[in-house]
């Protein structure tokens, strides 16, 4: 695993290990996990059109940094990697309805998905290889988290 050092000196790194949140020695995708729904924050207050395209490019971006990354560490995906999370979780946010509640949902949604890997998200994990197999499980995980958090949303209104 990098050192703080150079987690916080080389782009790649500091990228990859999600602003240095991957370096958490308990729950390193939790802890980014967070850190993505705190930077949803501002994110939140772009166009639509913006915000997909700035997730969209996140995700590109997330295949290379996380292979590098990966490749340096010489880990097929290190658990420090948590770039991945970040666009999962901005996934799982998109469209999100307002509550801070429903912020708080979307988080837990999008852990539960992420940890317990429904299928196919554990097909990939298993198959996909490279950076694109480290962002694309948690993408799925985002698909699932955003489904569930919309239904949930759309049941609230309609009952209550």
């Amino acid at each position: 695993m990098p050192t703080v050092k150079q987690t916080f000196t080389d782009p790649v790194y500091f990228l990859a290990l999600g602003l240095g949140s991957g370096l958490s020695k308990k729950a390193p995708g939790t802890c980014g996990s967070f850190v993505a729904l705190v930077l949803y924050l501002p994110l939140s207050l772009l166009p639509f059109w913006a915000y997909i395209t700035f997730v969209g490019s996140a995700f590109i971006l997330g295949i290379y940094i996380c292979d590098r990354a990966a490749r340096k560490m010489n880990i097929k995906d290190p658990g420090s990697i948590v770039w991945d999370e970040f666009v999962g979780m901005w996934i799982t946010l998109l469209l999100v309805p307002e509550g801070w509640y429903f912020l708080i949902l979307g988080f837990l949604l999008f852990r539960l998905f992420d940890i317990v890997k429904p299928w196919p998200v554990n097909y990939m994990d298993r198959q996909i290889s490279g950076g694109l197999g480290i962002m694309v499980d948690d993408v799925a995980a985002g698909l699932y988290a955003f489904a569930s958090l919309q239904l949930l949303a759309y049941a609230a209104r309609t009952i209550l």
